[in-house]
């Protein structure tokens, strides 16, 4: 007795309607259980560059998606336990170097000479600092060691360059205990190559 299971001929039009169906919903079941990620590479130490890669993270890591952050270059100094951030105007000649404070007359109002001016000006680089953080207190923007502290709440992964570490001679003391790992290029690519959004800043 055959035990052979009899088959049944469907229209290729039919087999093909139900490929995609299941397809269809096998791609949304995963898209369901899907949890984005996304590195940033961060290569810049001073005040202004040091926001976009705290906020991006810990936003994305408040939406709930996987975030891993690589420090490398001068971008370490942002892992420092001892934050001394500055800014300048040099070779930055869109950054607006507005007044905050002041009688209502010139408060807010953009200095009138050029960055290549205000660069030869003895002490402008402290100035220019005090101004962005004041501008940052006024306008209630959080402090790049708040946004570090919200970023390590929110479980977004530090990683320190091994390579940069080693040239500029820093030591492991220097930095915040917290810091996931303390890699090269060859161990974060992978990393990088996995994440559903990659970013350089």
């Amino acid at each position: 007795m055959s035990t052979t299971a009899p088959q049944i001929d469907l229209p290729s039009t039919d087999l093909d309607s139900w490929f995609d169906q299941r397809f269809a919903e096998k791609m949304a079941e995963r898209e369901a259980t899907h949890i984005p990620s996304m590195t940033i590479i961060s290569t810049k130490g001073t005040l202004d560059m040091a926001y976009p890669p705290f906020i991006l993270a810990s936003t994305a890591a408040a939406l709930g998606w996987n975030v891993a952050i690589f420090f490398t270059f001068y971008g370490l100094n942002l892992l420092k336990q001892d934050l001394d951030l500055k800014v300048t105007p040099l070779g930055n000649p869109a950054m607006p170097m507005k007044l905050p404070e002041g009688p209502a007359w010139i408060k807010g109002k953009a200095l009138p000479m050029p960055t290549s001016v205000m660069t030869l000006v003895p002490g402008f680089e402290s100035m220019a600092t005090g101004m962005m953080k004041k501008t940052l207190v006024n306008k209630g923007v959080a402090s790049i060691e708040q946004l570090r502290e919200l970023c390590l709440e929110a479980d977004v992964k530090l990683i320190a360059c091994q390579m940069t570490v080693d040239l500029f001679d820093y030591g492991k003391g220097d930095f915040i205990p917290e810091i996931e790992e303390w890699v090269g290029a060859a161990s974060f690519l992978p990393r990088a190559m996995k994440a559903d959004v990659n970013l350089f800043i």
